[in-house]
């Protein structure tokens, strides 16, 4: 199995090298990353400035754009052949509940799944991330089974393992992504001028973090498995809307 493997968290990050060596192991793998931390950057892409790519020692190719620029353009540009699968990680912490939609990490694997070739993130999360192999040899367990059962060609797996020994990973769990209150609001400060700067708040509390979530599976020591859809239509709330936008006359 050939493997495009990426992340967000840029080309010299300990994830992205802790997987890498875990999955050359059993399968082919070539590393395109970004050149920078890219956290944050959801599917973002570079479209005003060009697009470079260097092979640095290790025999990863860094690019300078964004996570998905970095896919896209080894997927179309930098492989020789189509790889079987994209995966994205190891991140930094988590990618849970709302998360995942300003995440670079599955913005990643989503361009793999846009561009028509099975995709998964892998996110560790603790207080101060340590076992990325845990995550390395999950991650690398979970795409055997991929190997032998295709994933379904509308979804992408999100990932996310607790950063604990493997020996305390409790098992699997399927689940569905939870949700948070809002954010805190932005902090203003001040520079070394005195000049105002401003930073993002902390993430919002669980909202809805119960049995079944991501949140709820990952704080019981077990690795959640979500898998995503790109397709973001509402689909329960068609009818009402017709309705709705019957009474808006042209």
């Amino acid at each position: 199995m050939k493997i495009l493997l990426s992340n967000d968290d840029g080309v010299h990050a300990l994830g992205i090298k802790v997987l890498q060596q875990e999955l050359i192991k059993h399968f082919e793998v070539t590393v395109v990353a970004p050149d920078r931390n890219c956290s944050g950057a959801s599917n973002s892409l570079t479209l005003l400035n060009p697009l470079r790519a260097q092979t640095i020692d290790n025999g990863f190719i860094s690019v300078n754009g964004t996570p998905t620029d970095s896919v896209h353009l080894g997927v179309s540009q930098l492989v020789s052949s189509a790889p079987d699968l994209v995966v994205a990680g190891i991140n930094n912490g988590p990618n849970l509940g709302d998360d995942t939609l300003y995440s670079g990490t599955v913005a990643a694997a989503t361009e793999g799944r846009h561009m028509g070739i099975p995709a998964i993130a892998v996110s560790l999360l603790g207080k101060h991330e340590k076992y990325y192999q845990t995550a390395a040899i999950i991650t690398a367990k979970i795409i055997k089974r991929i190997q032998k059962h295709p994933l379904a060609t509308d979804q992408i797996l999100n990932i996310n393992v607790p950063d604990v020994p493997m020996n305390e990973i409790k098992g699997i769990k399927v689940t569905r992504l939870g949700h948070r209150h809002k954010a805190e609001m932005m902090k203003k400060m001040k520079d070394p001028w005195q000049r105002d700067i401003y930073w993002y708040g902390t993430l919002g509390q669980e909202l809805d973090g119960g049995e079944g979530t991501d949140f709820h599976a990952v704080a019981n020591n077990y690795v959640s498995v979500t898998p995503l859809t790109v397709d973001m239509t509402a689909h329960s709330s068609i009818n009402n809307m017709k309705e709705w936008m019957s009474e808006v006359r042209l």
